[in-house]
Formats: structure tokens, C-alpha cells, sequence
């Protein structure tokens, strides 16, 4: 009957890196590429390789606790930035012939070109200029994406 309890109890092996390693992984990058930081840069100012870096950001390799201490100073962000927004899109229920909005925004900011888009944007201090440009990439989007 022991045999039987250690069974029940027994957790399914995983194939490939774990969720939560992947998400930090994910903002690490997100930060990076924010801060315009290339994986080498980073890489050198923990005494790793980009090579490592690349693995933490696909959550390949998990990052330890005085690792992800380090990257909150070097990133400049608090640590808990690393685990923010972690569940949050599988306790929405959204219908079906809705695209997730937040899911989508996170894959542009995700995105090398994304996080470009959005630092340029930024810097850009005239009001109307922002609105045109705005008004171009609805425009664009809006007539469709030929390919």
C-alpha cells in the first residue's frame, strides 16, 4: 500500500524549462532591450557570457536568488519586476473571438522591434508629430499587412 501512496504523490517530469524560469527569463530581456543593453553588455557586467545570458533569457538556465539581485541592481528595476505579470493571462477568461489585448501588448514589448517603437515614440516631445504617427501606424494597420 506504501507503494502505491509515493505513486499518487508523485509529480509528472517536465520537458523543458519551467514557466516561471521562462517569464523571469522573458523580463530580463524585456528590460535589457529597454534599456538599450546589448546580451554581451550585460553578460560582462556579470562576469558571464552573453552566451549564458541568452540561456537565463529563454529560461533555459534558471537564474538564482543573488543572480536575480544582481540583475535588479544592473537593470535598475526592483526584483519583484522579474515576477510581475506572472498568471495574470490564464486567470482572465476572454471569449473566443477576442484577442487577448494584454497578450498581445506584451508580444510587442516583447519584441526587439516593439521595445524600438516604443523608445522612439517616447522621445519624440511634439505633441502633433506623436499624433501623427500615431495616426500612420493605425492607418497602416488598419488597411491590412500584406504578406
Amino acid at each position: 500500500m506504501v507503494k502505491a501512496d509515493e505513486d499518487a504523490r508523485k509529480v509528472p517530469k517536465r520537458e523543458g524549462p519551467h514557466p516561471i524560469d521562462r517569464h523571469v527569463g522573458a523580463r530580463v530581456k524585456l528590460r535589457r532591450m529597454i534599456l538599450g543593453m546589448s546580451q554581451d553588455a550585460l553578460g560582462k557586467a556579470l562576469g558571464l557570457t552573453f552566451q549564458q545570458i541568452q540561456k537565463y533569457e529563454k529560461g533555459i538556465n534558471r537564474i538564482g536568488a543573488s543572480r536575480l539581485f544582481e540583475l535588479s541592481g544592473l537593470l535598475d528595476v526592483p526584483i519583484q519586476f522579474f515576477y510581475d505579470d506572472y498568471g495574470d493571462a490564464t486567470s482572465r477568461a476572454t471569449g473566443f473571438a477576442e484577442p487577448d489585448a494584454a497578450e498581445t501588448f506584451m508580444e510587442l514589448v516583447n519584441s526587439p522591434e516593439g521595445v524600438q517603437l516604443c523608445r522612439y515614440f517616447a522621445e519624440i516631445k511634439d505633441p502633433k508629430v506623436k499624433r501623427r504617427v500615431l495616426d500612420l501606424v493605425k492607418t497602416i494597420s488598419e488597411t491590412g499587412n500584406p504578406g
